[in-house]
Order: C-alpha cells, then structure tokens, then sequence
C-alpha cells in the first residue's frame, strides 16, 4: 500500500463461516473494508477472502481487551 499502516488481508478457511468471523474480528478492532463473499479456487479445497485494514486508527479500550477466543482445529 502507498502508506504506512494500511494493510491488504488475505485469508484462506475451510468454510465461509470460518473466514467471515476472522474478517470480524479484524472489524471489531481497526477500520475495515469487508467483503461481503468468499471466493473459491477450482479444484482446491476451502475458501478466500481479501479485506483491507486501517491500522492508524486508535484502539478503544474495548477493542483492545477485545472478547476472549476460542482455541479451533488445525488446518488439516
């Protein structure tokens, strides 16, 4: 990106599920460009998705404490 804290986010999921709470998560916490849908590569297992981050932002106090996390599988 042509300035220092805006960042292109690439993430791969085994569902759409999976990869849209990720995208929230980031949305929870810095200024976020969402996609609305996932993509599929032919033949390959899985989905994608690209969102953009503003990590000039200022962080909230809740945003930073943030909700707890679950532990999920590994990837196979």
């Amino acid at each position: 990106m042509s300035e220092p804290g805006l960042l292109v986010v690439d993430v791969a999921a085994a569902d759409d599920a999976t990869v849209l709470a990720f995208q929230q998560l980031l949305a929870d916490r810095w200024a976020t460009a969402t996609a609305e849908q996932t993509t599929r590569d032919a033949g390959q297992p899985g989905v994608r998705l690209r969102c953009y981050l503003d990590l000039r932002q200022q962080l909230t106090a809740a945003a930073v404490v943030g909700p707890p996390m679950e532990p999920t599988t590994a990837w196979p």
